[in-house]
């Protein structure tokens, strides 16, 4: 077989994989939004992820042409706060994972959204994910106003290393649960990208869980390096 051929085969298995881990799981965090939704919380968040993290295609795979006009990409260096002026949030931002089923796991405090570790960092090459609630049986939470965003909207993330992540809102955008675009949230596209991930829609008493995710897209356009000592 012929090395392009090979890599061809090698290039499908690879997208078979992959529809598949995260077909499997949207079916898995629909069952943990109902666990959560029983125990009492008005909103069980449910953004998608890979079931396994595939570096290929999460951190820093080939994907979309790239921007016209190049911007800047920064290291690896984790969040610590995020700033999106346009709704008044100043908050710290703590981390995120998978849970032993393989689903995402959802930030334990409502006013704090939580980075998805196992993706980018907001800033380097791929898409950077932080998640927040909606609101809980106590009021609104942490990303409350996130759909009420527009495009052109500024959202900065400050990194451990003193840099900040410069964004801006292209679109918000709402999906039913079922349907979750998680490669567009979630894969690189050949950009340094931050979707910012709640719920929304329709409410579901019965199950105590929104219906949908709102997720707010955003691109980088600068990155404010560290300070220098004595500069």
């Amino acid at each position: 077989m012929s090395i392009a051929r090979r890599t061809g085969v090698a290039q499908r298995r690879h997208r078979s994989r992959y529809w598949w881990l995260a077909t499997a799981a949207l079916v898995a965090v629909a069952a943990v939004s109902m666990t959560v939704g029983i125990r009492g919380d008005h909103d069980a968040l449910a953004g998608a992820a890979p079931a396994r993290v595939d570096t290929a295609s999460v951190v820093g795979g080939a994907g979309t042409a790239p921007l016209t006009v190049p911007v800047p990409m920064a290291g690896r260096s984790l969040p610590v706060e995020l700033r999106v002026p346009a709704i008044g949030l100043s908050v710290p931002v703590s981390q995120l994972g998978l849970n032993p089923d393989r689903t995402v796991e959802v930030p334990t405090d409502f006013q704090q959204p939580g980075w998805f570790r196992l993706g980018p960092t907001p800033g380097q090459l791929g898409s950077a994910v932080i998640l927040g609630h909606v609101d809980s049986y106590r009021g609104p939470a942490v990303f409350f106003r996130l759909r009420s965003l527009q495009a052109g909207d500024t959202v900065e993330v400050s990194r451990v290393d003193g840099s900040v992540a410069h964004f801006v809102v292209d679109t918000v955008a709402t999906f039913p649960k079922a349907q979750f675009p998680a490669e567009q949230v979630y894969a690189s596209h050949g950009t340094s990208r931050l979707q910012l991930v709640t719920c929304g829609g329709e409410f579901d008493s019965a199950a105590r869980s929104y219906l949908s995710n709102v997720v707010a897209f955003t691109s980088l356009v600068s990155v404010t390096p560290a300070l220098t000592p004595g500069g």
